[in-house]
């Protein structure tokens, strides 16, 4: 019982051994995701608000919302936490590695959203 008792914990560390992801995930993800919150506004841009007095019109709007807000917000926090990442990091400087961090979310949001 001992052999495969040894067996099956060797078979488990072996199919639970960490994964390092692609280089490129970050790209492609960050590709992605932009990709999507362009889509969502530019459907949002196409419909006239005369067509949405019917509530049967809701539905692509609400989803073309829905998605690209998720999707930017999504974006807003992969390049915070890049930038977080990249900067220095120092376990001390707690409070302002937050503020660092807020402040970038707030910039990312103001570039996605056309510096509105």
């Amino acid at each position: 019982m001992s052999e495969a008792a040894t067996n099956l914990e060797s078979l488990l560390r072996e199919a639970l051994a960490p994964v390092e992801p692609p280089e490129d995930l970050v790209e492609r993800l960050e590709g992605a995701l932009t990709s999507i919150t362009e889509m969502a506004a530019d459907e949002l841009e196409a419909w006239e608000l005369s067509a949405m007095r019917d509530p049967r019109n809701w539905a692509r709007p609400a989803a073309a919302l829905l998605v690209g807000g998720a999707a930017g917000a999504a974006l807003v926090l992969l390049r915070a936490r890049r930038r977080a990442q990249d900067a220095p990091a120092g376990v001390l400087d707690v409070r302002g590695s937050a503020e660092r961090t807020l402040r970038d979310i707030e910039r990312e949001t103001r570039r996605l959203l056309g510096g509105r």
